[in-house]
Parts: C-alpha cells; structure tokens; sequence
C-alpha cells in the first residue's frame, strides 16, 4: 500500500518503520521542519535512542504529498493538534483512502474522539469525498514496536473488510492484529485509560503496594466501561486489546509517559513540573476535562477520574483522594 503518516514522534515513527518492513510504501510528515531535517540528517529519533531507522522510509514537510495518491494515511499527532492537522490534509485527499487514528484522547468542548474530529473537518472541507475510516489501538508502547517485540493492535472499523484489510497491512511475525466493529469503544478506551495511568503513577510515586496497584487497575476498567456503555459501545470492547489490554501496560510501563508523570505528582511535584520533566505530551490531563464533563452529562460515576482531576487542577493532596475513595459507600462489585 502507498501510506501517509502524518506525525513524526515516537508513534509515527515506530509505524513507519513497522510498515516499511512489510514492504509498503510510506511517508512521513511533520509539523515540524527541523524534526523532517534531523530525522533525514541521522535517519533516527532522538526518543528512541540506538534505533536505526529503514532507509526506505521517505519524509517530508508538504502535507500534500504525504497524503496524495496514497491509499492509507494515518493520523499519529497529539490529540490537541488532531483538528488542525485534519484540517491541513483534507483538501489533500483522494477518493476511496482509507483514514485511520492512532492517537487516543477526546476533544476538549466538543467531547469528539479523534476520529470524529477528522470526519468534521472532512466533512467541512470535502463533502463528496468517499472514505473509510479506521480507529487503531490497543498495548502498542513506540519504544517496543520499533525494536520487533511481540505485540497486538486493534483495527477498528464499522466495515470489517476494511478493518482486516489494514489488519492485514501491519501483521507480521512480531505484530499480532485483531479487527473490531466497534470504532466508538476503541477511542473511548484509549482515551480514558490514560487518565488512570495518571492515577497509577501516583501510586507508584506515593510508595505504595500491588494490592493498591491491583485495585485501582481493576476498578479503573469497571468506570471506563460505564461510560462506554453509556455511549453504547460494547462491554467486551472494554476486556480486550484496547481496554484492559491497553489499561495494563500504560499502568505499569516506564514507556508511559502518563504513568511518569503521575509518579512525579506522586513524589510531590505538580503537574506542570512533572509534564516539563518528562518533555512530551501527557495525554491522558488533556482528557481529564472532557471525560469529567461527559459524566456529569451522561450520569457516570468515575470517582477515579475525579480524584486525579482535583489533584492536578484542584491541589488536592494525593492522600486525601486516596482516603475520599476508601471510604466510600460500599456498593455491589458489578455496578
């Protein structure tokens, strides 16, 4: 396939060369012009250190030509940045591609996953533009793919020919692909999960044990899933590669950027310190604000989520929160 992959982080570049290993054709684009010249000038990225990148691999800094004639393209950008890009690429588009996310968040104000905020702009700028479109997720840490560890992802799409053929385009001897119909619980998935990674770290930072780890990962998929449900997406979803799957590795990984993080807040620096500490994105803060608004919208308890929420926007010391869960009316383990 001819792909486009628009963002050169560490996810970008880890598909790319994932993708140029299956012998497709692949380019890269960013954002950024100095990132297209250091990753032309050493054929590496400075995340992901002592990793030789496939020559094959072709890069550049006109949007246009990372997304004409291309049959796939992939949207790897940090989440705040999803609508501009999608913006930027739309008039660029030909009939009958296949657009897919590999990012996870939801959009703060409009609560839109990132898929729907590529089809808005799509929509806006090319009405008659035939496509499909395509959620990716699932435990797929940049740092591991790009180095050929065992691994799954999950292709979601509400047409599940499409789902397998780029399914298909990723599987080798150390990717494992899945399909799944519903796009809807994927996103939400990888959106939510984050947020308690951020809760894990500050576990992990406050010193504490498995059990705690145990409990908190347990009933961290129990509230995700009640507001997936909410929205009318799958229970099952919820346990497999994008839910529980993702939910473990971003909880227990030092690749989480969203675990490291929530460790700093945990070993008392704030969120601004800890986020300027680790030099990347946290994804999981820019979700904490819509996934709150969405339970007050739809009725969702997550005390979890509101617990991370006030000790990173509130001050609230991690203890407190800690203790305001514990004692928490019992309730029946199923609800």
């Amino acid at each position: 396939m001819k792909i486009g992959i628009l963002g050169a982080g560490t996810w970008g570049i880890a598909l790319a060369a994932l993708l140029v290993k299956n012998a497709h054709d692949v380019t890269v684009w960013s954002a950024l012009p100095q990132e297209i010249d250091e990753l032309e000038k050493t054929n590496s990225h400075k995340n992901l250190p002592g990793l030789s990148l496939p020559a094959e691999i072709k890069y550049t800094k006109d949007i246009a030509a990372a997304c004409k004639e291309k049959e796939f393209i992939i949207y790897v950008v940090p989440s705040a940045f999803m609508r501009s890009t999608a913006k930027l690429s739309a008039p660029h588009l030909e009939n009958g591609v296949i657009i897919s996310s590999a990012s996870k968040g939801i959009e703060k104000g409009t609560h839109k996953t990132m898929t729907e905020i590529i089809e808005d702009e799509i929509s806006a700028a090319r009405k008659y533009l035939s496509y499909s479109v395509v959620a990716l997720s699932g435990p797929t840490h940049a740092e591991e793919v790009a180095i050929g560890i065992p691994t799954s992802i999950v292709a979601a799409c509400k047409d599940e020919a499409v789902a397998l053929k780029i399914a298909t385009a990723f599987s080798n001897s150390c990717m494992r692909a899945y399909v799944n119909t519903d796009v809807l619980g994927v996103e939400i998935c990888g959106a939510l999960k984050n947020i308690i990674a951020i809760a894990s770290g500050i576990l992990r930072g406050m010193g504490l044990g498995d059990n705690t780890k145990a409990m908190l990962m347990t009933r961290g998929i129990s509230e995700m899933m009640r507001m997936g449900t909410a929205f009318g997406c799958r229970k099952e979803t919820f346990m497999g590669l994008a839910g529980i799957g993702d939910l473990i590795v971003t909880c227990t990984s030092v690749h989480s950027r969203n675990n490291r993080c929530g460790e700093l807040i945990g070993k008392g620096k704030s969120y601004e310190e800890a986020s300027t500490e680790i030099g990347m994105v946290v994804e999981g803060y820019h979700a904490l604000e819509a996934a709150m608004e969405l339970s007050v919208k739809y009725g969702v308890e997550m005390p979890i989520t509101a617990a991370v929420y006030d000790i990173i926007h509130n001050n609230r010391a991690p203890q407190d929160a800690i203790n305001a869960l514990m004692t928490r009316d019992i309730k029946n383990e199923a609800s």
